[in-house]
């Protein structure tokens, strides 16, 4: 491993050899790369003052005339109660294409994306302690161009991407650079989440694309999936473990405890297999729920290398309803659920983490044995997602509305929930799990050409101190790992991700060998 602040390539952890250096395009060898930024700027924009609810915005008395202001909802005020400058809150997007866009058209392009999607030009409004809300206003114009050829390297880009929030206080709350790379470019957006996540801000990419090259960059229709067969009583969905158990925390493994800012480990794997379906039946899990098991894997693996107890492994998982046309709503639009693995996967922990289950080295008999449990693991946790994404709730749960009720003052409301934040910390999930899915545009730039690769990357602040995010673009999922250094310096990090493409692996289907193969030799 290099010092921090260098990239470097990870111990191959998979099949096919993992490099740093170029992106991948079809069939070609996947990328990996680490990539460590500190903490942003002492610079926080507006951080001494709070807004005041004006409804739309119309009557607010220190706006100027004709001026339209929206009070934060509920994700983005919570958001911007807990800003930490040791860990920005950042959306990292890297979009990989085959040769170099013009400047002035992409920035034109992107200029007109951002008027066909007002939401995404917005500032914080100077504010008091005392007012009722944080507000947004809403600005005709960018302030500034958020398009740049910054030059450089692209880990240099990564790295202000982990490190450099753009600010609050200038719409619109995102950059986007274009970094030369390798045979092509990488465009690299960088976003403040109390503002929009990581999807909206592609919405408005997609646009920008279509404009820039005039191909039709429409969303493809989502998948359509078979009614799933009520199964009988609820044992199959249960939660895994009570809310009030304190739930797994990522074994710490850093030689510099307390350091800033986050690390990021990027990486091209192969998309597990799925089992094969009749025509008109629903598959029995999907690619979602081998993530979230592959995630428990990595955890439960890491923690038993490092001696840790047994608790039960609690993942939060964004689900975004919103439809990917152009008039998908911009902002923060996800709503989290709560995914546990508790006292039934207990019973599978000492089996699952030991030598010789799938993903490790194997011995006979011990792997298959694995399969099954891991089988098991994926069709209970396919029904416990289904139950999960079926029940109509607010975003951050009915606490998060409440919390967010203007009784108080903002600046009351927001040392609460800053003083809440820091008692609940030990019950806050072990990991957040973003899985975006198949990018539904082509992200078609026309003479740049279209998207080879995608990645994001969401925050991973302490108490949490880590977030698994994944894409699927042209039959390959992108995957990035971000730690907070004060859990997992960039060493560790590195052997979290092997250990997680190792996981995923092993939830990819094997179909069963026929018998006559599997007899021994006379």
């Amino acid at each position: 491993m290099t010092p921090p602040h260098q990239g470097a390539s990870a111990t191959p952890a998979h099949e096919g050899a993992i490099r740093h250096g170029t992106a991948p395009q079809g069939s070609a060898a996947p990328e990996s790369a680490v990539v460590s930024g500190g903490a942003a700027p002492q610079v926080s924009p507006g951080s001494g003052h709070v807004g005041k609810d004006s409804g739309d915005g119309a009557g607010a008395s220190d706006s100027a005339a004709g001026e339209r202001r929206i009070p934060f909802p509920t994700v983005d005020e919570i958001t911007r109660h807990c800003l930490d400058d040791d860990e920005p809150e950042t959306v990292h997007v890297e979009i990989h294409l085959p040769a170099l866009p013009d400047p002035d058209r992409l920035r034109a392009a992107f200029a007109e994306a951002m008027r066909r999607h007002p939401r995404i030009l917005l500032r914080q409004a100077p504010t008091r302690w005392w007012r009722p809300r944080y507000e947004w206003v809403l600005t005709p114009e960018p302030d500034r161009d958020p398009v740049s050829f910054p030059g450089g390297t692209l880990e240099e880009a990564r790295r202000r991407a982990l490190a450099e929030c753009p600010p609050l206080d200038a719409s619109p709350p995102f950059r986007a650079e274009v970094i030369e790379h390798g045979d092509g470019c990488v465009l690299l957006v960088t976003i403040n989440h109390t503002a929009l996540d990581g999807p909206a801000c592609l919405r408005v990419v997609a646009t920008a694309a279509e404009l820039y090259g005039g191909a039709d960059n429409s969303p493809a229709p989502p998948p359509v999936r078979a009614p799933t067969r009520e199964r009988g009583g609820d044992e199959d969905s249960a939660p895994g473990g009570r809310l009030w158990t304190r739930p797994a925390r990522i074994a710490a493994d850093t030689r510099h405890p307390g350091e800033p800012g986050n690390g990021m480990l990027i990486a091209d794997l192969p998309v597990p297999q799925r089992p094969p379906r009749a025509p008109g039946e629903s598959a029995p899990y999907t690619v979602n729920d081998q993530l979230l098991v592959a995630t428990w894997l990595m955890v439960a693996r890491w923690n038993s290398a490092h001696e840790e107890p047994v608790r039960p492994v609690r993942i939060t998982m964004p689900v975004d309803d919103r439809p990917r046309t152009a008039d998908m709503p911009i902002g923060n639009g996800t709503r989290l659920v709560e995914v546990t693995f508790g006292a039934r996967e207990r019973e599978l922990y000492g089996t699952l983490t030991a030598p010789g289950t799938p993903g490790t080295p194997s011995t006979p008999g011990t792997s298959d044995r694995g399969r099954e449990e891991i089988e098991q693991l994926l069709r209970s946790t396919a029904a416990r997602t289904r139950a999960l994404k079926s029940v109509d709730r607010p975003q951050l749960g009915f606490s998060g509305d409440l919390l967010t009720t203007p009784l108080l003052p903002v600046g009351l409301r927001a040392a609460g929930i800053r003083t809440l934040r820091r008692a609940a910390g030990p019950w806050a999930s072990t990991t957040l799990l973003s899985n975006i899915g198949r990018v539904p545009y082509p992200l078609d730039f026309g003479d740049a050409g279209r998207a080879r690769a995608v990645w994001f990357s969401a925050p991973a602040r302490v108490p949490r101190g880590l977030s698994v995010t994944t894409v699927s673009t042209n039959g390959r999922l992108q995957l990035a790992l971000r730690w907070s250094h004060a859990r997992l310096d960039d060493s560790a990090g590195e052997r979290l991700g092997a250990l997680f493409a190792e996981a995923l692996a092993a939830t990819s289907y094997v179909p069963d060998e026929p018998a006559e193969s599997r007899q021994e030799p006379s």
